[in-house]
């Protein structure tokens, strides 16, 4: 069974309303200090563990919400695989959210996940190409297989570079006690990172 999608205003109705909302954002955290709803905590999807979940411990609908999507949508079906039934993905993401205009909490601006994938993936079939050239024909392989990544990357909505790029140095945050980012923190302290959309 698929999880279900709510869109941001529908959500948003419902934190208005007096409703408690359990907003998962499974960003990176660099992605989460930047820019959020309000509500959110931050537990990043390679950190998503469905079992205090699936226990109990939180009850109610769980409501996931990424970039765009497409995260979101993988969180979900984890969620709803573990065996919960009231798992809801944000249509359209905090880009979404944002451009609804609802409530935000925003920190400091970086490069986001999917731009660095776009500009390591660029330079490594630029210098593949150019080594393949001027130094030996065997360099054009790594453009080959770069381009092989993009496209299986686009098949299977998963990104290998962003999970590596996501590990890097640059993309971490302080991390704040069990892993999670609370809406609260969140512009001061984070977690850890993962994939693009």
């Amino acid at each position: 069974m698929s999880a279900r999608t709510i869109s941001p205003e529908e959500l948003h109705r419902k934190v208005q309303s007096g409703e408690q909302i359990q907003l998962v954002d499974v960003r990176t955290p660099v992605e989460f200090q930047e820019v959020h709803a309000q509500m959110a905590r931050n537990v990043p999807l390679d950190q998503l563990d469905a079992s205090p979940f699936a226990n109990g411990e939180n009850s109610g609908p769980i409501y996931v919400i990424c970039r765009s999507g497409s995260r979101g949508k993988q969180a979900a079906e984890k969620l709803t695989a573990a065996g919960l039934n009231e798992v809801y993905n944000v249509e359209g993401g905090t880009l979404a959210w944002d451009q609804a205009e609802l409530p935000v909490n925003r920190g400091k601006k970086m490069i986001s996940l999917e731009r660095q994938v776009r500009i390591a993936a660029g330079l490594l079939v630029v210098t593949g190409s150019v080594l393949g050239a001027f130094v030996h024909p065997y360099w054009i392989g790594l453009a080959a297989f770069v381009g092989a990544g993009l496209v299986f990357a686009g098949i299977t909505d998963t990104c290998g570079m962003g999970l590596l790029l996501a590990k890097m140095p640059w993309n971490r945050v302080e991390s704040s006690p069990g892993g999670v980012t609370p809406a609260s923190e969140s512009n001061s302290s984070g977690t850890r990172p993962t994939c693009c959309s």
